[in-house]
């Protein structure tokens, strides 16, 4: 969970000191650029439109309660891929938070894009949230692999 909340804020203090607000730098021409912006919203600028400290308010309280949450599913569990998930989660979701509390938004700077189709810019933190229910995912078709596997042989 450290190490994604280190990575995240020092990703984001290297574009901020490196790159104006809407600049960007191509690093794999046609694929892949650093882009400097910032988003009001949650995940691909979801209530973006919505001003004012309400907005931010929300955002920190809807984000301590999930942070709380996966803070007691980690308590709760002992499988390894779990604990990797649950802290990738809470890692990225406070990274963001970081944001939220210091500039009323986040800053955002990895672009994807093939041809005109462009992935909404994101950061490291959305990419640990991303990551960690990957995991969660990929543990759970396992998990209900090895229960159907255990049920049959009954």
């Amino acid at each position: 969970m450290g190490l994604a909340i280190v990575l995240d804020q020092l990703t984001k203090y290297v574009v901020m000191k490196s790159l104006r607000m809407y600049d960007s730098v191509t690093v794999i021409p046609g694929f892949f650029n650093l882009t400097y912006v910032r988003n009001k919203g949650a995940a691909f600028g979801i209530l973006s439109g919505n001003h004012g400290i309400w907005r931010i308010v929300f955002f920190v309280v809807v984000t301590l309660v999930a942070v709380a949450a996966i803070f007691s599913m980690i308590r709760k569990t002992s499988e390894r891929l779990s604990l990797w998930a649950f802290s990738l989660i809470a890692g990225g979701a406070i990274g963001n938070l970081i944001d939220r509390i210091r500039f009323g938004e986040v800053v955002d700077f990895i672009e994807w894009y093939a041809r005109s189709y462009h992935w909404p810019t994101f950061n490291v933190a959305d990419s640990a949230i991303s990551v960690g229910v990957g995991l969660l995912v990929i543990e759970m078709l396992f998990m209900n692999k090895t229960e159907l596997g255990e049920s049959a042989k009954s």
